[in-house]
């Protein structure tokens, strides 16, 4: 049962977590969207998310987009959570992938960033976030994994006051979850702090 679960407990106290499984079914305060600027929730993680959530989302989205405008890629904007067992969804605007040399490494992180950062507006201790840009917007895997981790790891070392406390990422797909949970060692080894320990 525990298979597509890797657990990676933090010298802060914080524990990221590595899951296999259904975004639109974590029992986080947030889950996070991968969202477009106008957040039409069509296919893919947001069509999901619109589904099994609800008229709630699709209605509060577009409430957003009426009062702010587009959502800007590299930022996000949040609303309830509808039916889902998440209290809100964050919807973060990743780049569409255009061969890398238009700033889809920066834009990315800020999308992650700044889903973290409303988190921690409403302080939130919990977050589930996905493979951001990796479905529609054709962002490779292999560049995308580590960008998002480091995104995540940077905010978390940078803001010590957050409330977020537990991060989860959630991907059906048995090869992403591997790949996060590799460069997760990885990335957390070299920063001295290792996959510390078991609980």
């Amino acid at each position: 049962m525990n298979k597509g679960h890797h657990t990676y407990h933090r010298p802060d106290g914080r524990v990221l977590r590595i899951i296999e499984g259904d975004l639109t079914e974590q029992d986080s305060d947030a889950i996070v969207n991968a969202a477009n600027e106008i957040l039409a929730h069509g296919g893919g993680v947001a069509g999901a998310i619109a589904r099994n959530g609800g008229p709630q989302i699709t209605s509060e989205s577009r409430r957003w987009v009426e009062q702010h405008g587009r959502v800007p890629t590299g930022s996000a904007a949040i609303t309830g959570g509808g039916n889902l067992k998440a209290r809100y969804v964050i919807h973060a605007v990743g780049p569409v992938w255009d061969g890398g040399s238009r700033g889809e490494e920066r834009l990315l992180a800020s999308a992650v960033q700044g889903a973290l950062t409303l988190a921690d507006e409403r302080g939130l201790a919990t977050i589930a976030i996905p493979a951001i840009s990796t479905g529609i917007f054709g962002y490779p895997i292999d560049r995308a994994v580590p960008t998002i981790l480091t995104a995540i790891l940077e905010y978390l070392d940078e803001h010590h006051g957050s409330s977020l406390r537990d991060i989860h990422i959630c991907d059906m797909n048995k090869a992403t979850v591997a790949l996060f949970a590799y460069e997760v060692s990885r990335l957390e080894g070299e920063a001295g702090s290792g996959s510390a320990g078991r609980a």
